[in-house]
């Protein structure tokens, strides 16, 4: 019989679960990552939320795919008959999508059997109407989409009050009761998390699926922090990636090796022994899970379009080096692109809506993990900038990224931020029809 695919997701968490190893207690994550394989260098295409699930789901980079926005902002994917489900109905799979998708305004359009209808996509509500599904003796096979509002903001209250008192924030955030506050109440969202993703699990092995069923747990893009969530740094592309099922993945490997969400779709259609669509950019994981090879790409490439603001810009990370490009004069930070936060206070009190930003980085990964020395400017490192950007220009070239040539385009009546708005909520009103904001 062909394996069921379970495709859960969640939402701003990036590596912040117990399986990469940070205090945030998630037990049910930790024994599927035990009982499966664990990506510890994976990466989404976009540190942005709908760019980053429908290069997933398409197998192709924003740019490529045409996501480059966000959906509730007016931004669609505009060819939803690449998305995987309509690959796997032709080999006979139903579909379902519970909770959380973010891909198309209308969940109708993309191509899923079942549809179904939950009061919020949070664990409260999706949890149990996905028990329920699983219950209701689902047709088999299937791939079933389930996707968590959490961990995005706003997190629920601390309620160990505790335990704001011991949580550290991450590495780039300094240690301020007001940060620790904050890093607490998301731990606070993993838990939840995690015990509706154990709810889930434990229902699938009472219907005896769990062991022909293809587990995937990722989330969009790093935490909903300053200098992460729709950056380009580690922080802001690094995800979380586990992946249980056949063909080796299984018996709590741990893969050191670059890996980026859009080799995801490839290898299930490796998994499932079927033709890969030609479209498809990413690369099957199956050779580096099995020991066949030691990496399947030297580099991973991300992009950011838009997000609130329009803030183009596009990296390429290999093993060691990490290049950034900005595709705009702006040196200062676009703030509304950072949510709201009391972290983001911290920094605003210090002046961080002040700090410069480079048109260039260039980081040393394995000396500066953080990203906080910028050797752009570097003579040392000059050969290694020039191969970096001609590593970056010639993706860009062979992938026809629009950006080469022109301003990336969004539709007519997309929603953008000003350059110089402190939140997402200031959209002002725009009455030139020429840019599209009515």
């Amino acid at each position: 019989m062909k394996p069921n695919i379970l495709y859960i997701h969640s939402h701003d968490t990036g590596r912040f679960i117990e399986p990469y190893g940070h205090n945030i207690p998630t037990p049910n994550l930790q024994d599927l990552a035990e009982e499966g394989v664990l990506f510890k260098q994976a990466f989404s295409a976009a540190p942005t939320c709908s760019p980053s699930r429908a290069s997933l789901l398409t197998g192709k980079y924003p740019h490529n795919n045409g996501q480059f926005g966000l959906v509730n902002r007016g931004f669609e994917l505009n060819d939803p008959d690449k998305h995987i489900v309509n690959t796997l109905k032709n080999e006979g799979y139903n579909s379902a999508l519970i909770g959380m998708q973010h891909i198309r305004k209308d969940p109708l359009t993309i191509g899923y059997d079942n549809v179904l209808n939950v009061e919020s996509n949070y664990s409260k509500d999706v949890t149990p109407k996905t028990i329920e599904f699983i219950d209701n003796n689902i047709d088999e096979p299937i791939f079933l989409s389930v996707g968590f509002e959490e961990t995005h903001r706003p997190f629920p209250e601390v309620k160990n009050k505790n335990d704001i008192k011991y949580t550290k924030p991450p590495a780039n955030i300094p240690d301020t009761p007001e940060t620790r506050k904050d890093m607490a109440a998301f731990k606070e969202s993993a838990h939840i998390l995690d015990h509706g993703i154990g709810k889930i699990l434990l229902k699938l092995k009472d219907k005896n699926l769990y062991d022909n069923t293809i587990i995937i747990y990722t989330t969009d893009h790093g935490i909903a922090f300053p200098k992460m969530k729709c950056t380009l740094s580690d922080q802001g592309i690094g995800v979380s990636l586990i992946i249980k099922g056949p063909l080796g993945f299984n018996g709590g490997k741990v893969i050191d090796t670059l890996v980026s969400h859009i080799d995801i779709y490839p290898t299930l259609c490796d998994i499932l022994n079927i033709n890969k669509p030609k479209w498809l950019q990413g690369k099957s994981l199956i050779p580096i899970v099995n020991n066949e090879k030691k990496n399947i790409r030297d580099e991973i490439f991300a992009e950011v379009n838009y997000h609130t603001a329009y803030e183009p810009m596009r990296t390429v990370r290999t093993k060691r080096w990490k290049y950034i490009r900005h595709f705009r004069n702006r040196t200062k930070p676009f703030l509304s692109n950072t949510d709201e936060s009391l972290t983001k206070d911290v920094l605003m009190k210090y002046d961080w809506h002040n700090s410069f930003i480079a048109q260039e980085e260039l980081y040393d990964l394995m000396l500066d993990p953080t990203e906080a020395n910028n050797l752009a400017n570097e003579p040392s490192k000059k050969d290694i900038l020039e191969k970096m950007r001609n590593k970056l220009d010639n993706w860009m070239k062979k992938t026809n990224d629009p950006l080469q040539k022109d301003e990336v385009p969004k539709p007519i009546k997309a929603v953008v931020n000003k350059d110089d708005d402190k939140k997402a909520d200031d959209i002002w009103n725009y009455t030139d029809k020429n840019d599209g904001f009515h």
